[in-house]
């Protein structure tokens, strides 16, 4: 029987979720059939996150049934839906940083491995091995997880998620929540060839902002928006142009980077010189940055790019160079002095680095500004309250309030907080942007790109670092490629006259 035509061992009917003001599920309905991976695609707030955490019983739905090989559960948290056969790997690992591979495939499982009281080591990583198999990983599974890459701890939390096939009778189903977000390309296609021996002995769901992943990977996609599923279409029919369009409801055209507002730089001021910049993980770094220009930093995991972005931010040690901002001597010294002289810096990470989650969108606004807000040691709320409210409605920041807790707010509106945090600065000179769009939906990557070229426009030096080459070289003017610590070539990606991808990634690799 082809899974087209097999019984779902997934089917969710009418799903309902209301918080107050908001309905995060409106009657939604998919199902998922034997060995077949389904994506699921939507902007932020289109319920995708609402849906998944209903699937493993962290929320509990006001109506509808979710069916399991055919027989209705009400799903009563993580452990009860493993028992059911459902597993998931969150976007925010979970993995023991301190553990073995073994000891966190087998965490909650440990019984298995013990005797008389006492753990069986050998039998424990024996039976993690048998974990791993099913994957085909060569992970070791005496390895400590916290000296693996991400995508090896990636790999890892999906054998562990592998371990509720010993517990049930039926076929597991198993959700992977934007695996692939910080996952570098040579990674992807090694995850996705482990997707397609997984799916041997598994129902897959997909879930990614890249639209072109999932259509690789994926036999069906349903498109969330509003909290329904708006279509269901067949990957081999559609591109990510018409993806695009489902998820926002309308045409994508050929502004989503908004090439039109690209200015031109070239007789512009040097706004940043760096020569022969050193740190541990690159060496004799030189380039230049225009004052309203754009330059991308392109390079593979290891390239030494990151750690140029966090150098001139003051965030971690240099061992040489000579750096000058606006033909003055800059030191590279803290974070501090770094904002001081008129430098912002957006990390990768944006819940770790970039905000306080338990505070509220006025203080992570304002946060890195305390002399605007302040009359010595005093806030003045009405003042914050009014620049806050300002930025708020100028960003079109979704919030019920200045005073929600940010980590409340969806991805996008996290990082237009963050980025309005830098653009309050008339004085800031240059803006680092590590992976600025990282797990933002479609429509939020667009008024992220809006708000780079307002900067930009506004005479704002901006080092990028992207996930794609797409979209560094459409957001660029120039793009350095480092490779092995070193730069290798400076590439003109000019407006109107964008190279192709290829050019750089020859060079990266």
């Amino acid at each position: 029987m082809t899974a087209s035509a097999a019984a779902p061992v997934l089917a969710v009917e009418g799903l309902t979720k209301r918080y107050p003001g908001v309905t995060a599920l409106d009657g939604m309905s998919f199902e998922v059939r034997p060995h077949e991976v389904v994506g699921l695609i939507g902007e932020n707030g289109a319920g995708k996150s609402t849906l998944l955490k209903s699937l493993v019983g962290l929320v509990t739905p006001d109506a509808g049934t979710i069916r399991v090989g055919g027989e209705a559960v009400r799903l009563r948290g993580v452990a009860h839906a493993g028992s059911v056969g459902i597993g998931m790997v969150f976007q925010e690992q979970s993995l023991v940083p301190n553990l073995t591979v073994a000891e966190n495939i087998l965490l909650g499982a440990e019984r298995s491995a013990v005797r008389a009281g006492f753990y069986r080591w050998r039998a424990m990583k024996a039976l993690a091995q048998e974990q791993l198999d099913k994957i085909g990983s060569r992970i070791d599974p005496g390895a400590r997880t916290d000296t693996l890459t991400f995508a090896q701890r990636q790999m890892v939390e999906v054998a562990k998620v592998l371990t509720i096939e010993e517990r049930i009778t039926g076929e597991p189903v198993v959700l992977l929540d934007e695996p692939t977000s910080v996952l570098e390309r040579d990674e992807i296609a090694t995850l996705f060839a482990q997707i397609e021996r997984l799916r041997r002995r598994a129902s897959v769901v997909f879930v990614s902002h890249r639209l072109d992943e999932v259509l690789e990977v994926s036999d069906r996609v349903y498109v969330l928006r509003n909290g329904q599923v708006v279509a269901e279409v067949d990957p081999s029919t559609v591109d990510a142009t018409d993806l695009h369009h489902l998820l926002i409801g309308r045409e994508s055209g050929g502004s989503h980077y908004h090439d039109e507002k690209q200015k031109e730089c070239d007789g512009a001021p040097v706004r940043l010189r760096v020569s022969d910049l050193s740190t541990a993980g690159c060496d004799g770094v030189s380039f230049e940055i225009r004052a309203g220009e754009v330059l991308g930093v392109a390079g593979v995991q290891g390239s030494g790019r990151e750690d140029v972005c966090r150098a001139l931010f003051g965030a971690i040690r240099s061992s040489g160079g000579r750096v000058t901002l606006d033909d003055q001597p800059f030191r590279l010294g803290s974070p501090r002095s770094a904002v001081r002289s008129g430098v912002g810096y957006v990390p990768s990470e944006r819940r770790t680095d970039g905000i306080v989650p338990p505070m509220s969108v006025a203080e992570n606004l304002s946060m890195a500004h305390v002399g605007e807000v302040c009359t010595g040691p005093v806030l003045q709320a009405k003042r914050e309250r009014g620049l806050v409210e300002h930025w708020v409605r100028r960003l079109g920041i979704k919030t019920p309030s200045p005073e929600t807790a940010i980590g409340t707010l969806s991805g996008g509106n996290q990082q237009k907080v963050v980025l309005a945090r830098w653009m309050i600065d008339d004085d800031l000179r240059l803006l680092i942007l590590d992976h600025p769009t990282r797990g933002l939906d479609v429509g939020a990557k667009s008024d992220v790109y809006a708000l780079i070229r307002d900067l930009a426009a506004a005479g704002c030096a901006v080092l990028l670092l992207s996930d794609t080459l797409e979209e560094m070289i459409a957001l660029s003017h120039r793009v350095v490629v480092m490779k092995d610590g070193v730069v290798v070539t400076t590439v003109e990606t000019p407006k109107g006259a964008k190279p192709d991808p290829v050019v750089i990634l020859e060079e990266m690799v």
